[in-house]
Protein backbone atom coordinates (compact mmCIF):
# COMPACT_ATOMS: atom_id res chain seq x y z
CA UNK A 1 0.00 0.00 0.00
CA UNK A 2 1.41 3.19 -1.09
CA UNK A 3 0.86 4.94 2.23
CA UNK A 4 2.17 8.65 0.98
CA UNK A 5 -0.04 8.87 -2.25
CA UNK A 6 -3.70 7.53 -0.73
CA UNK A 7 -4.69 10.41 1.37
CA UNK A 8 -8.22 11.05 0.47
CA UNK A 9 -9.00 7.06 1.15
CA UNK A 10 -7.97 4.19 4.31
CA UNK A 11 -7.17 1.88 1.62
CA UNK A 12 -8.22 -0.40 -1.39
CA UNK A 13 -10.55 -2.77 -1.28
CA UNK A 14 -11.76 -5.92 -3.22
CA UNK A 15 -14.41 -7.36 -2.90
CA UNK A 16 -15.41 -11.24 -4.64
CA UNK A 17 -18.63 -12.28 -4.08
CA UNK A 18 -20.95 -13.82 -7.23
CA UNK A 19 -23.97 -12.25 -5.09
CA UNK A 20 -24.44 -8.51 -6.44
CA UNK A 21 -26.83 -7.67 -3.47
CA UNK A 22 -23.43 -8.92 -1.27
CA UNK A 23 -21.21 -6.69 -3.06
CA UNK A 24 -24.03 -3.40 -2.78
CA UNK A 25 -24.02 -4.45 0.71
CA UNK A 26 -20.17 -4.21 2.17
CA UNK A 27 -18.97 -2.22 -0.77
CA UNK A 28 -21.61 0.88 0.46
CA UNK A 29 -20.63 0.04 3.94
CA UNK A 30 -16.88 0.35 3.39
CA UNK A 31 -17.20 3.53 1.04
CA UNK A 32 -19.08 5.21 3.95
CA UNK A 33 -16.13 4.57 5.97
CA UNK A 34 -13.83 6.02 4.00
CA UNK A 35 -12.51 2.94 1.89
CA UNK A 36 -12.29 2.93 -1.80
CA UNK A 37 -14.18 -0.08 -2.87
CA UNK A 38 -13.66 -2.21 -6.37
CA UNK A 39 -16.35 -5.34 -6.68
CA UNK A 40 -16.15 -8.24 -8.75
CA UNK A 41 -18.60 -11.85 -9.11
CA UNK A 42 -15.98 -14.34 -10.03
CA UNK A 43 -12.59 -16.03 -8.86
CA UNK A 44 -11.40 -15.06 -12.09
CA UNK A 45 -12.79 -11.34 -12.47
CA UNK A 46 -10.88 -10.84 -8.91
CA UNK A 47 -7.05 -12.56 -10.26
CA UNK A 48 -6.99 -10.33 -13.59
CA UNK A 49 -8.65 -7.48 -11.20
CA UNK A 50 -5.31 -7.61 -8.86
CA UNK A 51 -2.82 -7.44 -11.29
CA UNK A 52 -4.37 -4.36 -12.95
CA UNK A 53 -4.53 -2.36 -9.94
CA UNK A 54 -2.99 -4.06 -6.61
CA UNK A 55 -5.44 -3.64 -3.74
CA UNK A 56 -4.49 -3.25 -0.27
CA UNK A 57 -6.97 -6.03 1.65
CA UNK A 58 -9.30 -8.78 -0.45
CA UNK A 59 -12.68 -9.43 0.81
CA UNK A 60 -13.64 -13.10 -0.59
CA UNK A 61 -16.17 -15.70 -0.59
CA UNK A 62 -16.04 -19.17 -0.22
CA UNK A 63 -19.10 -20.78 -2.54
CA UNK A 64 -18.56 -19.25 -6.50
CA UNK A 65 -19.10 -20.88 -9.36
CA UNK A 66 -15.94 -22.04 -11.61
CA UNK A 67 -13.49 -20.83 -9.24
CA UNK A 68 -14.53 -20.88 -5.30
CA UNK A 69 -12.95 -18.31 -2.67
CA UNK A 70 -10.28 -21.52 -1.70
CA UNK A 71 -8.90 -21.63 -5.26
CA UNK A 72 -8.51 -17.71 -5.68
CA UNK A 73 -6.82 -17.65 -2.53
CA UNK A 74 -4.20 -20.08 -3.31
CA UNK A 75 -3.98 -18.93 -6.91
CA UNK A 76 -2.44 -15.45 -5.16
CA UNK A 77 -0.31 -17.10 -2.83
CA UNK A 78 1.40 -18.56 -5.85
CA UNK A 79 1.68 -15.45 -7.04
CA UNK A 80 4.73 -14.14 -5.95
CA UNK A 81 4.02 -10.54 -6.74
CA UNK A 82 0.58 -11.29 -5.00
CA UNK A 83 1.23 -13.51 -1.80
CA UNK A 84 1.49 -10.83 0.30
CA UNK A 85 -2.32 -9.57 -0.31
CA UNK A 86 -4.11 -9.90 3.05
CA UNK A 87 -7.07 -11.94 2.28
CA UNK A 88 -10.04 -11.81 4.74
CA UNK A 89 -12.85 -14.76 3.78
CA UNK A 90 -16.14 -13.49 4.33
CA UNK A 91 -18.65 -16.78 4.30
CA UNK A 92 -21.78 -17.91 5.61
CA UNK A 93 -19.76 -20.92 6.23
CA UNK A 94 -19.80 -21.07 10.07
CA UNK A 95 -17.95 -24.95 10.19
CA UNK A 96 -14.45 -25.18 11.41
CA UNK A 97 -13.41 -27.17 9.00
CA UNK A 98 -14.05 -24.04 6.34
CA UNK A 99 -12.46 -21.87 8.94
CA UNK A 100 -9.44 -24.23 9.27
CA UNK A 101 -9.25 -24.44 5.41
CA UNK A 102 -9.15 -20.76 4.77
CA UNK A 103 -6.65 -20.47 7.57
CA UNK A 104 -4.52 -23.23 6.34
CA UNK A 105 -4.53 -21.85 2.75
CA UNK A 106 -3.30 -18.56 3.66
CA UNK A 107 -6.69 -16.51 4.70
CA UNK A 108 -5.53 -13.89 7.56
CA UNK A 109 -9.22 -13.49 8.91
CA UNK A 110 -12.49 -15.46 8.61
CA UNK A 111 -15.81 -13.48 8.85
CA UNK A 112 -19.04 -15.43 8.78
CA UNK A 113 -22.55 -13.90 7.27
CA UNK A 114 -24.38 -12.10 8.34
CA UNK A 115 -21.82 -10.12 9.47
CA UNK A 116 -21.81 -6.50 11.70
CA UNK A 117 -19.63 -3.92 10.18
CA UNK A 118 -17.88 -2.87 13.04
CA UNK A 119 -16.41 -6.26 13.15
CA UNK A 120 -15.62 -5.96 9.58
CA UNK A 121 -14.14 -2.57 10.11
CA UNK A 122 -12.11 -3.54 13.55
CA UNK A 123 -10.53 -6.65 11.48
CA UNK A 124 -9.56 -4.53 8.42
CA UNK A 125 -7.67 -2.35 10.28
CA UNK A 126 -6.06 -4.92 11.88
CA UNK A 127 -4.16 -6.09 8.74
CA UNK A 128 -4.23 -2.00 7.44
CA UNK A 129 -1.76 -1.34 10.79
CA UNK A 130 -0.09 -4.55 10.04
CA UNK A 131 0.73 -3.44 6.55
CA UNK A 132 1.64 -0.17 8.06
CA UNK A 133 4.07 -1.57 10.38
CA UNK A 134 5.60 -4.04 8.23
CA UNK A 135 6.13 -1.26 5.50
CA UNK A 136 8.09 0.91 8.11
CA UNK A 137 10.17 -2.01 9.61
CA UNK A 138 11.55 -2.83 5.78
CA UNK A 139 12.26 0.79 5.67
CA UNK A 140 14.04 0.93 8.48
CA UNK A 141 16.26 -2.61 7.53
CA UNK A 142 16.69 -0.78 4.18
CA UNK A 143 18.01 2.60 5.20
CA UNK A 144 20.08 0.11 7.93
CA UNK A 145 21.87 -1.87 5.25
CA UNK A 146 22.69 1.17 2.77
CA UNK A 147 24.18 3.22 5.75
CA UNK A 148 26.74 -0.49 6.28
CA UNK A 149 27.13 -0.15 2.63
CA UNK A 150 27.95 3.65 2.69
CA UNK A 151 30.17 2.66 6.04
CA UNK A 152 32.69 0.51 4.07
CA UNK A 153 32.87 1.54 0.73
CA UNK A 154 36.16 3.40 1.03
CA UNK A 155 38.48 4.68 3.48
CA UNK A 156 38.44 7.95 1.85
CA UNK A 157 35.17 8.55 2.56
CA UNK A 158 35.65 8.13 6.47
CA UNK A 159 35.76 11.96 7.25
CA UNK A 160 32.41 12.53 5.75
CA UNK A 161 29.98 9.55 6.60
CA UNK A 162 31.35 9.93 10.04
CA UNK A 163 30.05 13.93 10.32
CA UNK A 164 27.16 12.82 8.43
CA UNK A 165 26.04 9.71 9.25
CA UNK A 166 22.42 9.23 11.21
CA UNK A 167 24.68 6.18 13.59
CA UNK A 168 26.75 6.55 16.15
CA UNK A 169 30.29 5.83 14.92
CA UNK A 170 33.65 4.59 17.12
CA UNK A 171 37.07 2.72 16.77
CA UNK A 172 38.18 1.70 19.85
CA UNK A 173 42.28 0.77 20.94
CA UNK A 174 42.61 -1.89 23.81
CA UNK A 175 44.72 -0.24 27.20
CA UNK A 176 46.52 -3.67 28.46
CA UNK A 177 48.39 -4.10 31.61
CA UNK A 178 52.13 -4.06 31.16
CA UNK A 179 52.48 -6.92 33.20
CA UNK A 180 49.43 -9.01 32.67
CA UNK A 181 48.74 -8.16 29.54
CA UNK A 182 45.05 -7.83 29.82
CA UNK A 183 43.19 -5.68 28.55
CA UNK A 184 41.89 -3.07 31.53
CA UNK A 185 40.07 -0.37 29.26
CA UNK A 186 39.45 0.91 25.38
CA UNK A 187 40.93 4.17 24.57
CA UNK A 188 38.86 5.86 22.01
CA UNK A 189 40.18 6.83 18.60
CA UNK A 190 37.18 7.86 16.43
CA UNK A 191 34.19 9.04 17.41
CA UNK A 192 31.63 10.80 15.43
CA UNK A 193 28.81 13.16 16.88
CA UNK A 194 26.26 10.82 17.50
CA UNK A 195 28.40 8.88 19.67
CA UNK A 196 29.84 12.17 21.53
CA UNK A 197 25.80 13.10 22.06
CA UNK A 198 25.14 9.68 23.87
CA UNK A 199 27.84 10.13 25.74
CA UNK A 200 27.21 13.46 26.48
CA UNK A 201 30.41 14.47 25.88
CA UNK A 202 32.37 16.59 23.17
CA UNK A 203 34.06 14.65 20.40
CA UNK A 204 37.04 16.72 21.38
CA UNK A 205 36.94 15.48 25.03
CA UNK A 206 36.51 11.68 24.21
CA UNK A 207 39.38 11.59 21.19
CA UNK A 208 42.56 10.09 23.00
CA UNK A 209 40.88 9.21 26.08
CA UNK A 210 39.45 6.18 27.93
CA UNK A 211 36.08 6.70 28.75
CA UNK A 212 34.47 3.33 28.03
CA UNK A 213 34.61 1.74 31.11
CA UNK A 214 33.37 4.63 33.16
CA UNK A 215 30.27 4.70 30.82
CA UNK A 216 29.64 0.95 30.98
CA UNK A 217 29.20 1.00 34.59
CA UNK A 218 26.43 2.81 34.93
CA UNK A 219 24.88 1.51 31.68
CA UNK A 220 25.75 -1.91 31.83
CA UNK A 221 28.67 -3.66 32.98
CA UNK A 222 28.94 -7.08 31.82
CA UNK A 223 29.37 -5.08 28.20
CA UNK A 224 32.74 -4.24 28.92
CA UNK A 225 33.80 -8.10 28.92
CA UNK A 226 31.86 -9.06 26.03
CA UNK A 227 34.37 -5.86 24.06
CA UNK A 228 37.38 -7.48 25.13
CA UNK A 229 35.87 -10.64 24.24
CA UNK A 230 35.63 -8.94 20.60
CA UNK A 231 39.25 -8.34 20.67
CA UNK A 232 40.90 -11.47 22.13
CA UNK A 233 38.58 -13.80 19.42
CA UNK A 234 37.81 -12.01 16.60
CA UNK A 235 34.27 -12.44 17.13
CA UNK A 236 31.48 -10.09 16.01
CA UNK A 237 29.23 -8.11 18.87
CA UNK A 238 25.84 -7.29 17.66
CA UNK A 239 23.03 -6.90 20.13
CA UNK A 240 20.42 -4.48 21.47
CA UNK A 241 20.65 -2.69 24.64
CA UNK A 242 18.91 -0.07 26.48
CA UNK A 243 19.86 3.12 27.70
CA UNK A 244 17.63 6.35 28.16
CA UNK A 245 19.15 9.42 26.66
CA UNK A 246 16.86 12.03 25.96
CA UNK A 247 13.84 11.31 23.42
CA UNK A 248 16.08 7.77 22.94
CA UNK A 249 15.88 4.80 25.27
CA UNK A 250 16.91 1.61 22.70
CA UNK A 251 19.56 1.20 20.53
CA UNK A 252 20.95 -1.61 18.12
CA UNK A 253 25.04 -2.09 18.43
CA UNK A 254 27.50 -4.10 15.93
CA UNK A 255 31.05 -4.45 17.15
CA UNK A 256 33.88 -6.13 15.18
CA UNK A 257 37.20 -6.43 15.68
CA UNK A 258 39.73 -3.97 14.47
CA UNK A 259 43.60 -4.19 14.68
CA UNK A 260 44.10 -4.54 18.68
CA UNK A 261 40.51 -3.07 19.35
CA UNK A 262 37.16 -2.67 18.28
CA UNK A 263 34.87 -0.82 15.67
CA UNK A 264 31.30 0.29 16.96
CA UNK A 265 28.27 1.31 15.16
CA UNK A 266 25.54 2.44 17.13
CA UNK A 267 21.70 2.90 15.73
CA UNK A 268 18.87 4.52 17.55
CA UNK A 269 15.55 1.99 17.18
CA UNK A 270 13.57 3.17 19.73
CA UNK A 271 11.08 3.71 17.00
CA UNK A 272 11.56 0.26 15.60
CA UNK A 273 11.11 -1.06 19.00
CA UNK A 274 7.68 0.43 19.56
CA UNK A 275 6.17 -0.60 16.20
CA UNK A 276 7.53 -4.28 17.02
CA UNK A 277 5.03 -3.91 20.42
CA UNK A 278 2.43 -2.71 18.31
CA UNK A 279 2.83 -5.83 15.82
CA UNK A 280 3.17 -7.96 18.75
CA UNK A 281 -0.13 -6.29 20.45
CA UNK A 282 -2.12 -6.77 17.09
CA UNK A 283 -0.66 -10.19 16.59
CA UNK A 284 -2.23 -11.02 20.34
CA UNK A 285 -5.21 -9.35 19.57
CA UNK A 286 -5.67 -11.69 16.34
CA UNK A 287 -4.67 -14.64 18.34
CA UNK A 288 -7.63 -13.99 20.67
CA UNK A 289 -9.84 -13.77 18.09
CA UNK A 290 -8.89 -16.86 16.19
CA UNK A 291 -9.45 -18.94 19.66
CA UNK A 292 -12.30 -17.41 21.40
CA UNK A 293 -16.66 -18.02 20.79
CA UNK A 294 -17.85 -14.27 19.92
CA UNK A 295 -21.00 -15.19 22.11
CA UNK A 296 -20.20 -16.93 25.44
CA UNK A 297 -16.39 -15.27 25.50
CA UNK A 298 -14.97 -18.86 26.25
CA UNK A 299 -12.60 -21.12 24.11
CA UNK A 300 -13.64 -21.68 20.51
CA UNK A 301 -14.09 -25.25 18.81
CA UNK A 302 -10.82 -24.68 16.89
CA UNK A 303 -9.03 -23.67 20.20
CA UNK A 304 -10.40 -27.05 21.83
CA UNK A 305 -9.25 -29.08 19.11
CA UNK A 306 -5.78 -28.12 18.88
CA UNK A 307 -5.28 -27.77 22.28
CA UNK A 308 -6.61 -31.81 23.36
CA UNK A 309 -4.06 -33.07 20.56
CA UNK A 310 -1.33 -31.43 22.53
CA UNK A 311 -2.64 -32.72 25.62
CA UNK A 312 -3.52 -35.81 24.64
CA UNK A 313 0.07 -36.25 23.11
CA UNK A 314 1.23 -34.47 26.56
CA UNK A 315 -0.78 -37.35 28.66
CA UNK A 316 0.29 -40.20 26.28
CA UNK A 317 4.01 -39.34 26.84
CA UNK A 318 3.52 -39.13 30.61
CA UNK A 319 0.48 -41.65 31.25
CA UNK A 320 -1.79 -39.51 33.24
CA UNK A 321 -5.25 -39.47 32.76
CA UNK A 322 -7.34 -37.28 30.57
CA UNK A 323 -10.98 -36.35 31.26
CA UNK A 324 -13.47 -35.08 29.11
CA UNK A 325 -16.96 -33.83 30.15
CA UNK A 326 -19.56 -32.83 27.50
CA UNK A 327 -23.05 -31.33 28.05
CA UNK A 328 -26.02 -29.39 26.35
CA UNK A 329 -28.94 -27.40 27.88
CA UNK A 330 -32.20 -29.55 28.03
CA UNK A 331 -34.75 -28.68 25.17
CA UNK A 332 -32.59 -25.57 24.29
CA UNK A 333 -34.71 -25.03 20.97
CA UNK A 334 -38.07 -25.18 22.63
CA UNK A 335 -36.27 -22.41 24.90
CA UNK A 336 -35.61 -20.15 22.09
CA UNK A 337 -38.98 -20.88 20.31
CA UNK A 338 -40.61 -19.44 23.87
CA UNK A 339 -37.98 -16.70 25.10
CA UNK A 340 -36.61 -15.48 21.65
CA UNK A 341 -33.20 -16.14 20.05
CA UNK A 342 -31.74 -13.03 21.83
CA UNK A 343 -32.46 -14.72 25.22
CA UNK A 344 -31.11 -17.71 24.02
CA UNK A 345 -27.74 -15.79 23.35
CA UNK A 346 -27.90 -14.48 27.12
CA UNK A 347 -28.48 -17.76 28.57
CA UNK A 348 -25.72 -19.60 26.55
CA UNK A 349 -23.69 -16.68 27.76
CA UNK A 350 -24.68 -16.95 31.52
CA UNK A 351 -23.83 -20.50 31.86
CA UNK A 352 -20.58 -20.74 29.66
CA UNK A 353 -19.34 -17.91 31.96
CA UNK A 354 -20.23 -20.03 35.33
CA UNK A 355 -18.75 -22.65 34.16
CA UNK A 356 -15.57 -21.14 33.18
CA UNK A 357 -15.39 -19.29 37.10
CA UNK A 358 -16.31 -22.69 38.08
CA UNK A 359 -13.26 -24.37 36.46
CA UNK A 360 -10.80 -21.73 37.34
CA UNK A 361 -11.70 -21.09 40.75
CA UNK A 362 -12.10 -25.18 42.30
CA UNK A 363 -9.75 -26.71 44.31
CA UNK A 364 -8.77 -28.79 41.29
CA UNK A 365 -8.08 -26.41 38.84
CA UNK A 366 -4.69 -26.41 36.45
CA UNK A 367 -4.02 -23.97 33.47
CA UNK A 368 -4.11 -26.60 31.37
CA UNK A 369 -7.76 -27.39 31.92
CA UNK A 370 -10.08 -25.49 28.98
CA UNK A 371 -13.76 -24.75 29.02
CA UNK A 372 -15.36 -24.13 25.05
CA UNK A 373 -18.37 -23.99 22.97
CA UNK A 374 -18.47 -27.02 20.94
CA UNK A 375 -21.51 -26.16 18.78
CA UNK A 376 -24.63 -24.32 19.27
CA UNK A 377 -26.01 -25.04 22.83
CA UNK A 378 -23.33 -27.87 23.89
CA UNK A 379 -20.38 -27.21 25.79
CA UNK A 380 -16.76 -29.36 26.22
CA UNK A 381 -14.58 -29.18 29.51
CA UNK A 382 -11.19 -30.63 28.91
CA UNK A 383 -9.71 -31.86 32.61
CA UNK A 384 -5.81 -32.52 32.46
CA UNK A 385 -4.40 -35.30 34.68
CA UNK A 386 -8.09 -35.70 36.20
CA UNK A 387 -9.17 -39.19 36.69
CA UNK A 388 -12.86 -40.17 36.26
CA UNK A 389 -13.46 -39.89 39.82
CA UNK A 390 -12.64 -36.24 40.23
CA UNK A 391 -14.08 -35.90 36.34
CA UNK A 392 -17.66 -36.56 38.15
CA UNK A 393 -17.34 -34.47 41.07
CA UNK A 394 -16.28 -31.78 38.64
CA UNK A 395 -19.80 -32.72 36.40
CA UNK A 396 -22.05 -32.42 39.92
CA UNK A 397 -20.79 -29.12 40.84
CA UNK A 398 -21.56 -27.62 37.37
CA UNK A 399 -25.10 -29.70 37.35
CA UNK A 400 -25.74 -28.36 40.64
CA UNK A 401 -24.82 -24.75 39.75
CA UNK A 402 -26.68 -24.30 36.95
CA UNK A 403 -29.78 -25.76 38.53
CA UNK A 404 -29.21 -22.65 41.26
CA UNK A 405 -29.09 -20.38 38.58
CA UNK A 406 -32.87 -20.67 38.31
CA UNK A 407 -32.77 -19.61 34.48
CA UNK A 408 -36.96 -19.87 33.84
CA UNK A 409 -37.56 -22.34 30.76
CA UNK A 410 -41.50 -23.02 31.15
CA UNK A 411 -41.04 -25.35 27.94
CA UNK A 412 -38.90 -27.37 29.25
CA UNK A 413 -40.67 -31.36 29.67
CA UNK A 414 -38.47 -32.28 32.79
CA UNK A 415 -38.49 -29.04 35.13
CA UNK A 416 -39.64 -25.42 34.65
CA UNK A 417 -35.76 -24.07 35.03
CA UNK A 418 -32.61 -24.52 32.71
CA UNK A 419 -31.62 -27.72 33.01
CA UNK A 420 -28.05 -29.65 31.80
CA UNK A 421 -27.51 -33.11 30.04
CA UNK A 422 -23.71 -34.37 30.56
CA UNK A 423 -21.71 -36.96 29.76
CA UNK A 424 -18.48 -38.30 31.13
CA UNK A 425 -15.47 -39.79 29.96
CA UNK A 426 -11.79 -40.57 31.09
CA UNK A 427 -8.84 -42.31 29.57
CA UNK A 428 -4.70 -42.74 29.56
CA UNK A 429 -4.06 -41.55 25.98
CA UNK A 430 -1.80 -43.97 23.80
CA UNK A 431 0.48 -42.32 20.93
CA UNK A 432 -1.75 -45.07 18.63
CA UNK A 433 -5.14 -43.55 19.45
CA UNK A 434 -6.28 -40.09 18.70
CA UNK A 435 -8.34 -37.48 20.92
CA UNK A 436 -11.64 -38.60 18.69
CA UNK A 437 -11.86 -41.24 21.16
CA UNK A 438 -12.51 -39.31 24.24
CA UNK A 439 -14.41 -37.12 22.66
CA UNK A 440 -16.62 -40.30 21.14
CA UNK A 441 -16.90 -41.75 24.24
CA UNK A 442 -18.27 -38.38 26.22
CA UNK A 443 -20.67 -38.35 23.59
CA UNK A 444 -22.17 -41.50 23.83
CA UNK A 445 -22.45 -40.65 27.78
CA UNK A 446 -24.22 -37.57 26.84
CA UNK A 447 -26.71 -39.15 24.69
CA UNK A 448 -27.13 -42.06 27.47
CA UNK A 449 -28.21 -39.20 29.74
CA UNK A 450 -30.92 -37.66 27.37
CA UNK A 451 -32.41 -41.36 26.51
CA UNK A 452 -32.67 -41.26 30.67
CA UNK A 453 -34.60 -38.89 31.10
CA UNK A 454 -32.11 -35.35 30.77
CA UNK A 455 -30.85 -33.38 33.71
CA UNK A 456 -28.91 -35.94 34.81
CA UNK A 457 -25.20 -37.15 33.90
CA UNK A 458 -23.88 -40.39 32.57
CA UNK A 459 -20.28 -42.15 33.05
CA UNK A 460 -19.16 -43.56 29.62
CA UNK A 461 -18.31 -47.41 29.65
CA UNK A 462 -18.14 -50.11 27.50
CA UNK A 463 -21.59 -51.45 27.35
CA UNK A 464 -22.58 -48.16 25.28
Amino acid sequence: MNFETEKATKGNILIVDDIPENLQLLGDLLIKNGYTVRSVTSGRMALKTVKVKRPDVIFLDIKMPEMDGYQVCQSLKKDEDLRNIPVIFISALDDVFDKVTAFSIGGVDYIVKPFQIEEVIARLENQLTIQRQQQLLETEVTNRRQTEEVLYQSRALLASVLNSSLDGIAAMQAVRDPETGIIEDFRCLVVNPVIARVFQRNREDMIGKLVLKKFLTSIEPELFDQFVDVVETGEPLERDFYYLSGDSSWYHFVAVKLGDGFAITIRDITARKKIELALQDANQKLELIANLDGLTQVANRRCFNERIQKEWDNSAHKQQPLSLILFDLDYFKLYNDYYGHLAGDECLLKIAQLVYKLIRHQDINRPTDLVARYGGEEFVILLTNTDLSTAVTVAQRIKTAISELQIPHVASDIQDIVTVSLGIASVIPTLTTTPDTLVGDADKALYQAKQQGRDRYCVYDQTM
